[in-house]
């Protein structure tokens, strides 16, 4: 059996692909080495990994936080809980590139909690525009959308009818705001939950334009700088990118870049991608 995971700061999608080719799946929380400590992430497999108890041959495991520094806390969780013959740990942007590109060249773009990219030439990541995370980057994520939405809010940006309608939806005054966003753990998870709220009222144009103006951010800080840009299929995936899929082709029609595939997750192009790596 082949486990493949793709994981994000908020939550882990599994799937198992057995020798038969038959797919089961599974989710569990967010496994990011730059949050959880090798023995974390074993306590969180041992609470929340419910699925198939049949052998597993190979584990590749993809996720937010997995740099070369860290993976090796990944892997040596992943190695003691499931005891594979085969292991391996790589970022969650060689996911989106495997997914969204195969074999063939493109820059791989993710927009969910977080945002990253970068060229692929059909095999690795060549160059990659560091995201920077949410305080410095992560232009177009879901993390930066709520913090641009929150700002708006507290600096008095928006109209009335949206402030009312968040406060009647999230009954959040700014003393709990600021004590989530400074205080508390996953200050990143906590701004991304807002992004539904945005979708719900991206019909008003303030809204709209604090959506485009971020994606617009993204692809100027992120996308252009790779010097093949204009000449490579730009892919996306994520949450983001799939629910603001609209917003985001309306705001590559402005450049002159050649928009691919937006996806809502990874999962089906990674199980696609190590079906044909065996056979």
């Amino acid at each position: 059996m082949i486990l493949i995971a793709d994981s994000g700061s908020t939550k882990t999608n599994w799937s198992f692909i057995s020798a038969n080719g038959e797919v089961q799946t599974g989710v569990t929380s967010g496994i990011n080495p730059f949050f959880l400590t090798e023995e974390e992430i074993v306590d969180l497999l041992k609470k929340e990994f419910i699925f198939p108890e049949e052998a597993i041959s190979s584990v590749y495991f993809y996720g937010a936080g997995c740099t070369p520094e860290k993976a090796p806390v990944v892997s040596e969780a992943l190695n003691a809980y499931f005891q594979p013959e085969k292991m391996e740990v790589h970022s969650d942007l060689l996911a989106a590139a495997r997914s969204l590109c195969l074999n063939e060249a493109g820059i791989a773009c993710i927009l969910g909690t977080g945002s990253n990219s970068g060229q692929y030439d059909g095999e690795k990541i060549i160059q990659q525009v560091s995201p920077l995370g949410y305080i410095l980057g992560d232009e177009g994520s879901g993390a930066v959308l709520g913090k641009k939405l929150i700002g708006d809010m507290l600096k008095n940006q928006l109209s009335p009818h949206i402030v009312q309608d968040f406060q009647y939806t999230y009954h959040l005054n700014p003393a709990q705001i600021m004590d989530h966003v400074y205080r508390r753990p996953f200050p990143n998870r906590f701004l991304a939950q807002f992004v539904p709220f945005i979708s719900n009222h991206i019909i008003d144009s303030e809204i709209k334009q604090l959506v485009e103006d971020s994606f617009t951010e993204f692809i100027r800080r992120n996308i252009l700088q790779y010097p093949e840009s204009n000449q490579l299929p730009v892919h996306f995936t994520g949450g983001v990118a799939f629910g603001f899929k609209n917003n985001l082709e309306n705001v590559f029609s402005k450049f002159n870049l050649q928009l691919g595939k937006i996806t809502k997750d990874p999962m089906q192009g990674l199980i696609d991608y190590h079906i044909r790596i065996r056979n």
